[in-house]
């Protein structure tokens, strides 16, 4: 057996295989000697079926079966040996040239393609923007006042203003103003946040026995919601022949919010001691400015992407890819649906060759130890959230390990790692421009960018 090579193309190469009868006969003939004393065919005792017939039925799917063991084999082989970097897998060529039941050395061609060598040479002539998030007072404000609601309680009052919840008896009417006989009649709870602007004004103002005549359709502009109110289908919904209701108020609820004091303190930030409204607002300001982090993190992310992309400019073997993908593909695919979604899957493989390249040039690595630890964090990450105490060791370790005995949430917490570490390495060896930016700058921003 011997394996030659030639690049036929720019970054394809040819991988000829010869086989010859050596190199495959003492195999088939065993095999063929087995299948004599196991078979079993029509005319003949087991055991003693004449070889000529064995052959015959069964030499060439073992003769094809054996050489393309050894070629798969070999070809493997060859390519680690020589250190070949490649792009998807083998494909073979002149298929239909090879007689089967006449030759006996075989030249099998494959073509293989060919993975870039190239150079990341990041340095801080690398530039790129970091956006910070200012976290300013009307943001800290809204936070506040939000936690406020969360904590807060709800009370009866007898006469609505604007956020109010609103109880309701509904009743389906018919032309005439009636109830519409054995139309859909339940109760319903009136939330201000979502219903029509022009609509919720007839809502602010009432009292307990208050009726309402409302178009549904006009009120509720969500269907799934509004579906959920009826009890009824989305399809019913789209069909409703009468859309006027009435609307007898039962009972009104208004959320009290938490008043800013140690006990609310308390409730959220349990561990950190909070003593009065100014820390209060501190701590709510440096909550926010963490969690903006991991969207000014993810858009440097995204950035680093780009930036290394256009700068590498990586070249690909695009024909060879798009016949491999061709013949790979599960489902049928068309060259016209290819060629549509060829530039998404080749920008793809681009950045995976880059960013392996990173994991081997700054020797970033993910220990099964780092992964159990961090396993551990975020359990009392989650703990801390719902104000509970810390937990045993050997809880904490019983825990940790079920969650990692799912291979699903260990790949999970693996690839998170990954980011990590490489995004501590382009921060580290990028050259970052910082920059501060309001929140609603920075929505448009990434909007715009992800166009």
């Amino acid at each position: 057996m011997k394996i030659t090579k030639s690049e036929t193309k720019e970054m394809v190469l040819t991988l000829t295989v010869n086989i010859v009868n050596g190199d495959y006969i003492d195999k088939v003939s065993k095999i063929l000697r087995d299948y004599k004393k196991s078979v079993v065919i029509p005319g003949f005792r087991k055991g003693k079926t004449p070889m000529g017939i064995i052959e015959k039925k069964y030499k060439k799917p073992v003769l094809v079966d054996e050489v393309y063991k050894i070629v798969q084999e070999s070809l493997y082989k060859f390519i680690s040996d020589e250190k070949i970097k490649t792009l998807g897998s083998p494909i073979q060529i002149d298929e239909e040239k090879i007689d089967w039941d006449n030759q006996v050395d075989f030249q099998i061609k494959y073509q293989i393609g060919l993975a870039p060598n190239f150079d990341l040479a990041i340095s801080k002539k690398d530039k790129i923007d970091f956006y910070l998030i200012e976290v300013d007072s009307n943001m800290i404000k809204k936070y506040t006042d939000d936690i406020a609601k969360r904590y807060g309680k709800m009370t009866n009052v007898e006469k609505s203003i604007n956020g109010d919840l609103v109880y309701c008896k509904i009743n389906q009417l018919d032309e005439k103003g009636g109830f519409l006989k054995n139309g859909i009649s339940n109760d319903a709870t009136v939330s201000m946040d979502h219903i029509d602007a022009k609509v919720k004004k007839q809502f602010i103002g009432v009292k307990n026995g208050d009726n309402l005549k409302i178009d549904i359709l006009n009120a509720f502009t969500n269907h799934t919601d509004l579906a959920a109110m009826l009890k009824i289908s989305k399809n019913e919904i789209d069909n409703l022949k009468f859309k006027m209701f009435n609307f007898q108020v039962t009972n009104i609820s208004r959320l009290e919010p938490a008043k800013l004091d140690k006990e609310l303190f308390d409730k959220v930030y349990a561990s950190s001691n909070i003593k009065d409204i100014k820390a209060f607002k501190n701590k709510v300001k440096t909550d926010a400015e963490k969690q903006f982090m991991f969207e000014s993190d993810r858009m440097f992310k995204n950035d680093v992407v780009n930036y290394l992309l256009k700068k590498v400019n990586l070249s690909l073997p695009d024909e060879f890819l798009k016949k491999w993908l061709i013949q790979t593909s599960k489902q049928p695919i068309t060259m016209d649906l290819l060629n549509s979604e060829y530039d998404m899957y080749a920008k793809g493989l681009q950045w995976q060759l880059i960013e392996n390249k990173i994991l081997e040039e700054f020797k970033i690595q993910v220990k099964e130890e780092e992964v159990s630890e961090y396993a551990k964090k975020m359990i009392i990450s989650q703990m801390q959230q719902y104000g509970q105490s810390k937990m045993e060791d050997s809880k904490l370790n019983e825990i940790a390990k079920n969650i990692l005995d799912n291979e699903k949430e260990k790949k999970k917490m693996y690839d998170q790692l990954y980011d990590e570490k490489t995004l501590a390495i382009y921060k580290k060896e990028f050259n970052l421009k910082e920059k501060t930016i309001s929140y609603d700058d920075f929505i448009k921003l990434a909007s715009k960018k992800n166009k």
